[in-house]
């Protein structure tokens, strides 16, 4: 995801910050009056007048993790070694930024027929939360599929929250994968592996066969898994026009 020109930006206040997976942290701001987004877009974050900056920049751009209705807005990052990043870890609560956009049109599609099929990979849950949370908040009837893949349990945020909501949503399935599986420090029941097309064949097997059913696919996470996501559903016969992508780079 590529930072972005901030000319319409407005100010934001730091609310809370706290990790949600191994080197994963995510913070908070009040959402500024007006600022209306599409659950899956994106919005660009510029420090103020930080206490040290680098050849990086001041700005990044991040998905919104938060759900439309929600009063704050949620961005969730994984920790680099980065000016952006260490002032994010260190800035007193109750610091101003500027907040840009919103950004992006990795967002959901209208025709409740068609499942959506999310594939994420990593730190490439934040535009999906944001989806499954105003899903079940507005009690869409879309059916939708969440596959989410990470080296070990420890290492994939809002794990846990995304188990509870799929108890909640009988339109929402979740499948977990996780990838390193000769290191798991804890039981893991789940899938293991990379998502591929067996996996998806297994899960999405119940879905009807008429045309105006097939879903729309939604991929999100590092470049080169999205690159081979898309390349694996291309290869399996999905054409490009119901595949939607977004690439997490740097992050």
């Amino acid at each position: 995801m590529s930072t972005v020109a901030n000319s319409s930006a407005q100010v934001l206040t730091l609310n809370s910050r706290r990790e949600v997976a191994e080197r994963t942290m995510a913070f908070e701001f009040t959402k500024p009056l007006g600022f209306e987004f599409k659950a899956g877009q994106f919005a660009e974050i510029t420090w103020i007048d930080p206490p040290e900056t680098d050849a990086e920049g001041n700005a990044r751009a991040f998905s919104i993790a938060s759900a439309p209705y929600e009063d704050r807005l949620m961005f969730t990052t994984r920790l680099r070694d980065t000016a952006f990043k260490r002032v994010l870890q260190k800035t007193q609560i109750g610091s101003i930024a500027k907040v840009g956009g919103p950004f992006g049109d990795l967002t959901l599609h209208n025709n409740v027929s068609r499942p959506a099929v999310l594939l994420a990979g990593g730190i490439g849950i934040t535009p999906f939360r944001s989806m499954i949370r105003h899903a079940a908040h507005v009690r869409l009837p879309h059916k939708l599929f969440l596959f989410y893949a990470n080296r070990h349990p420890e290492d994939a945020p809002f794990l846990e929250e995304l188990s509870a909501i799929e108890k909640e949503n009988v339109n929402f399935t979740f499948i977990p994968t996780m990838t390193a599986v000769s290191r798991l420090q804890r039981q893991w029941t789940g899938e293991t592996g990379h998502i591929d097309p067996e996996m998806l064949t297994r899960h999405l097997n119940g879905l009807p066969e008429s045309s105006v059913a097939v879903p729309i696919y939604y991929v999100a996470g590092p470049p080169a898994m999205a690159k081979g996501l898309r390349a694996m559903l291309n290869d399996a016969g999905i054409d490009d026009d119901d595949i939607r992508t977004e690439e997490f780079g740097g992050y």
